[in-house]
């Protein structure tokens, strides 16, 4: 998709802010700081639109990008984050976990690892229960430019045997400074508009 016109359209802290207009979305899940706004803003070729921020719990809210009128990119609030209360965090999985059951718009679920480290148990416990219930989704494994090029093979792999990936689901690096995997991603994403 040729990427022009993106907004930031609704930013949800309750479901009664989500849009009603019926475009798909394509989610984006994974623990706080594991690169959820670079990736948003690589693949809409903005430096800035999703806010980054090196401090990690920083998306609090649900927030959805209007992409050229065709389909929301919506970001979810990392998981897993230690330094808010229990009780916030229990809400966030509640915020999260609702939207994910109860939106029909929702196509596909990028979940996000850093392929530097093993997958937290969060991250297995995020794969596991979209699996469980049957999600569309593709594994994205981030900041990849922080390893040698040597080491990246090595790396997927650990990621695919923490999260006990069939050799169906796709697994992809990306890097949000040298763009690999981009291209990847927009086909994936591409098809799924198409159906």
């Amino acid at each position: 998709m040729e990427v022009n016109n993106v907004k930031l359209e609704i930013v949800s802290g309750n479901a009664t802010q989500f849009p009603t207009n019926h475009l798909i979305e394509i989610a984006f899940a994974g623990k706080s700081n594991v690169g959820k706004s670079s990736l948003i803003n690589t693949l809409i070729n903005r430096k800035a639109l999703a806010r980054t921020s090196s401090k990690p719990g920083k998306t609090q809210t649900i927030n959805f990008y209007n992409v050229e009128d065709q389909l929301y990119f919506v970001d979810l609030p990392g998981y897993g984050y230690a330094k808010v209360s229990k009780e916030q965090r229990e809400k966030w999985g509640e915020f999260i976990e609702s939207y994910l059951h109860d939106r029909p718009p929702l196509k596909l679920i990028l979940l996000l690892v850093d392929i530097r480290h093993a997958p937290s148990e969060y991250d297995q416990m995020m794969y596991e229960w979209m699996k469980h219930y049957g999600f569309p989704m593709i594994v994205v494994a981030t900041k990849m430019d922080k390893l040698k090029k040597s080491q990246v093979n090595k790396h997927m792999a650990m990621v695919r045997k923490s999260l006990h990936m069939g050799q169906e689901d796709i697994l992809i690096p990306f890097s949000a400074i040298t763009k690999q995997g981009k291209e990847e991603i927009w086909d994936i994403l591409d098809q799924t508009l198409s159906l």
